[in-house]
């Protein structure tokens, strides 16, 4: 398959700026696989389209502020790192801009001194290995103090609350991004969907490089995902192997749980507790195991993630459905409206 095969046309002031409050005032975009009709509600409309017994299951990590700014030693550069992997202690993997003035060898200072970094090694995808130094710990703390939220690039205005690029069920820190779809969740609407029979199931899966890299060959088949750090836990795998043995619906809160969940399930759709690191690439002609239905944002052009929705509901019904949210005035990406697969 082609590239330009993923591709769609979007007004650049429907890229969504600032995030709705409350958060499930967001507009929700409903598409049924079989006929292929859309529905046209509100976030907080979910609950009518989920059953008892249905089990959600969402991504628990948690953003770090990973975005550093500093400079080089000897030259005064100014460089911007993003964390990405944590590999042993305090190396990282990361990505830097400029990164032709980052050669190995290179020393980096953050924070007047606080922080310093020694770039170890060159990845595949151009990154940077680095090892960070500092005098006084926690690392957290540090990295609290001198990181920023790395907000994706056509985020140009800064959320007035910083905590608005978390869900409100973000425990275990460690990704690079959020995984947008469960952003539109409130502690009330999770309630609800509780008392109305409806499951919740925890994963985790670091959002990192895998996630937001851009495929740069014509042929999507070449493309090669950067691995990301997945947890299933056994209680978690047992909800949804419960639920379906019961003939009821995973419902999978976003593309990273459904990465997560295919990765880990067998042919049978039974999902198998464990942790690892996965490179999954699911694009159109991928046959799905272990989900029946989808939570998602809305994604950019030429993007995995474009690829992954169209595998699962077909690549027409999907940018018939783009083409008509672009018409009914949806916001797109990160801070923008959902979509429900069914």
């Amino acid at each position: 398959m082609r590239i330009e095969e993923f591709d769609y046309e979007l007004p650049p002031g429907q890229i969504a700026q600032q995030p709705v409050e409350p958060r499930d005032a967001s507009r929700l975009l409903v598409l049924h696989r079989k006929g292929g009709f859309l529905e046209h509600r509100h976030f907080y409309d979910l609950p009518r389209y989920l059953h008892p017994g249905d089990v959600l299951v969402v991504n628990e990590t948690k953003v770090i502020p990973a975005r550093l700014w500093g400079y080089r030693a000897g030259t005064g550069a100014k460089i911007e790192v993003l964390l990405l992997t944590r590999q042993e202690g305090d190396t990282w993997e990361t990505l830097v801009r400029p990164g032709r003035r980052v050669p190995v060898g290179a020393e980096l200072i953050f924070g007047g001194g606080e922080l310093q970094a020694r770039v170890k090694g060159v990845t595949p995808a151009g990154g940077r290995i680095m090892e960070f130094s500092y005098q006084e710990g926690p690392w957290e703390a540090l990295l609290e103090r001198l990181g920023e939220m790395p907000l994706p690039p056509y985020i140009k205005e800064k959320p007035a609350d910083p905590g608005r690029y978390q869900t409100v069920y973000a425990r275990e820190e460690g990704s690079a991004a959020a995984p947008t779809a469960g952003l539109h969740f409130t502690p009330r609407l999770l309630k609800e969907l509780r008392e109305q029979g409806i499951e919740i199931a925890s994963i985790l899966l670091h959002v990192g490089l895998g996630t937001f890299r851009p495929v740069k060959v014509e042929n999507i088949q070449e493309h090669v995902m950067h691995a990301e750090y997945y947890a299933v836990t056994p209680a978690a795998a047992a909800t949804i192997n419960a639920a379906r043995a019961r003939g009821h619906r995973v419902v999978a809160v976003g593309t990273t749980v459904v990465r997560t969940l295919e990765t880990v399930a067998t042919a049978d759709g039974v999902i198998h507790a464990g942790s690892g690191w996965t490179d999954i690439f699911i694009y159109p002609g991928y046959r799905f195991k272990a989900i029946d239905c989808l939570i998602t944002n809305f994604h950019l052009p030429r993007s995995t993630l474009l690829m992954l929705v169209s595998a699962f509901a077909g690549r027409e019904k999907i940018l018939d459905a783009y083409r008509v949210a672009v018409r009914e005035g949806y916001r797109f990406y990160s801070f923008g409206d959902a979509m429900l697969i069914l």
